[in-house]
C-alpha cells in the first residue's frame, strides 16, 4: 500500500485520468482521486472533502484553468494546482504560472509528476505553516493590546477614585483644619496678657495657616493630574483649552491653540484616550524638545477627528522615534492603534517636531477599547 494522496482532478478524459492515477501508483501513491469536468462539480468537491492536490487539463469544452483556479481562491484554499495538458504551448503556460499555477506537464510525459507533487505538497505545508505562525502573532500581539487596553481602563478607574478620595477627603480635612486655625487666631488675639508669647504662636498660626494652603493647592494639583474633573464635566475640548493653558503656565513656553470645535463628538472612554496622548505629547515637548513655541490645531472632518502639535524644539530624530524604550512613544501608538486611528510623527533637524493624529469619531468594529468605569 504506497502512500496515501488526495487527488482532484480537472479533467474530461476518462482514459487520460486513468493515465495520470497509473503513474502516481507506479510512483508509490495510493490515489484517492475524484473527477470533476465542469465548475458545479468542483465546487461540491471542494466542499465535501480536503484535497492534497489539484491536476487540471487545460483545454476543455467546459471548464478552464483559470475558472478553476478562482474556484480555489475564492473558497480560500491553498492547494497545489498543476495543470497536465496534451497541448499547451509555453506562452500560456507562463501566463498560468503567473495567475496561480504551481506547474504545469505535458501529458506524453509524465515522469515529472511525481516530483512535482512531492515539491508543490512541501512547499504548501511550508506555507501553512508560515500562515499559523503570522497568525499565532498575530493574536498574541492582538492579546497584548487588549491586556493593555484592560490596564489602561484599570488605571483610568484607579486615577479617578484617588483623585475623588484625595479631594473629597483630604481637600475637606486640609480646609476643616485651615478653620480651626483661623478660629484659634482670632481667640488667641483676644488675650491682654503676655503679647510676647501671644505673637509668637500668631507666627506659628500664621505659618501653619500658609502651609495648609499649600497643601491645599497640592491636594487639588495632584487631584487634577489624575484625572481632571473637566473631562468629565465639560469635555474633550474643554480640558485639552485646560491642559494648553495649564502647560503654558507652568512651563513658559507659548502655547496657540486653533479650532472652531465647541465640543468634539467621542464618548467618555475614547476622549480619555485622546486626552492622554495629547498629554504626553506636551510631556516630551516640555523634557526633551527645548520648544519656545507649540502650535496646537484640531479640527473635524470626514468622520475623523484631526489633532496636530508643532513645536519649535530641535525636531525628534528617527532613531529616536524607533527607539524601543521610548515607552512614551510606544505608549501614544497603543492608544492609537485601540482607537483604530493612525498617528505620525515627523521631526525635522532645528525646525520641530510635528505629532498628527487621526481618530474615527465613532467606534469602528475593529476597536476593542474597554470602557473605563470611573
Amino acid at each position: 500500500m504506497g502512500k496515501l494522496l488526495q487527488v482532484l482532478i480537472v479533467e474530461d478524459s476518462e482514459d487520460d485520468t486513468k493515465l495520470v492515477l497509473e503513474e502516481l501508483k507506479q510512483r508509490g501513491y495510493n490515489p484517492v482521486h475524484r473527477r470533476v469536468e465542469t465548475p458545479e462539480e468542483m465546487k461540491a468537491a471542494l466542499r465535501q472533502n480536503e484535497w492534497d492536490v489539484v491536476l487540471s487539463d487545460y483545454m476543455m469544452p467546459r471548464f478552464s484553468v483559470p475558472e478553476a483556479m478562482d474556484l480555489i481562491r475564492k473558497a480560500g484554499l491553498d492547494i497545489p494546482f498543476i495543470i497536465v495538458s496534451g497541448n499547451i504551448g509555453e506562452e500560456i503556460a507562463v501566463a498560468a504560472m503567473k495567475a496561480g499555477a504551481h506547474d504545469y506537464l505535458m501529458k506524453d510525459n509524465l515522469s515529472r509528476l511525481s516530483p512535482a507533487i512531492q515539491r508543490e505538497m512541501q512547499d504548501a505545508t511550508r506555507r501553512r505553516e508560515h500562515r499559523r505562525a503570522d497568525e499565532e502573532l498575530r493574536n498574541s500581539r492582538q492579546q497584548l493590546r487588549d491586556l493593555a487596553a484592560r490596564l489602561n481602563s484599570i488605571r483610568e478607574k484607579e486615577r479617578a477614585w484617588i483623585s475623588r478620595e484625595i479631594h473629597d477627603e483630604l481637600g475637606q480635612l486640609f480646609t476643616s483644619i485651615k478653620y480651626e486655625l483661623s478660629l484659634l487666631r482670632k481667640r488667641i488675639s483676644k488675650q491682654e496678657d503676655r503679647p510676647e508669647a501671644k505673637t509668637d504662636i500668631e507666627e506659628r498660626l500664621k505659618s501653619m495657616s500658609e502651609m495648609v494652603d499649600v497643601a491645599i493647592k497640592t491636594v487639588q494639583k495632584v487631584a487634577t493630574e489624575l484625572r481632571p474633573g473637566i473631562l468629565d464635566d465639560l469635555g474633550l475640548m474643554a480640558t485639552i483649552e485646560w491642559q494648553t493653558s495649564d502647560f503654558q503656565q507652568r512651563t513658559g513656553i507659548t502655547c496657540r491653540l486653533h479650532s472652531d470645535l465647541q465640543a468634539i463628538r467621542l464618548d467618555r472612554e475614547r476622549a480619555t484616550a485622546v486626552f492622554r496622548i495629547f498629554q504626553e505629547v506636551l510631556t516630551n515637548i516640555a523634557r526633551h524638545a527645548g520648544a519656545t513655541r507649540v502650535e496646537i490645531r484640531i479640527k473635524e472632518k470626514a468622520g475623523h477627528l484631526y489633532l496636530d502639535v508643532k513645536d519649535s524644539g530641535r525636531g525628534i530624530t528617527d532613531e529616536e522615534i524607533a527607539d524601543p524604550k521610548s515607552l512614551g512613544i510606544l505608549g501614544m501608538r497603543e492608544r492609537v492603534l485601540l482607537l483604530s486611528g493612525e498617528m505620525r510623527i515627523i521631526g525635522a533637524h532645528k525646525k520641530g517636531t510635528h505629532v498628527h493624529l487621526k481618530i474615527p469619531l465613532e467606534t469602528s468594529p475593529e476597536s476593542s477599547l474597554p470602557k473605563t468605569e470611573a
